[in-house]
């Protein structure tokens, strides 16, 4: 299936979730503490507990934000 995640399109297997799609994007799984990351489906934010739990429907738009250092 295909998603869009930060504007670009993605294909993923059918079942995918929103904690599968931040594997993919960032390199991390989310149960390694990652602090300062954001995840947005469909415009709406899903609490970290939630992303292995949340699945990503067909034609999904998804935005991954990550808090960066510096000035």
């Amino acid at each position: 299936m295909t998603v869009t995640v930060n504007g670009v399109p993605h294909d993923y297997a059918d079942g995918a979730t929103v904690a599968d799609v931040v594997l993919d994007i960032t390199g991390h799984a989310p149960d390694d503490d990652q602090l300062g990351v954001a995840v947005a489906l469909d415009a709406a934010v899903v609490p970290r507990s939630r992303w292995a739990a949340t699945p990503v429907p067909v034609g999904a738009e998804i935005e991954i934000i990550t808090a960066m250092q510096g000035g």
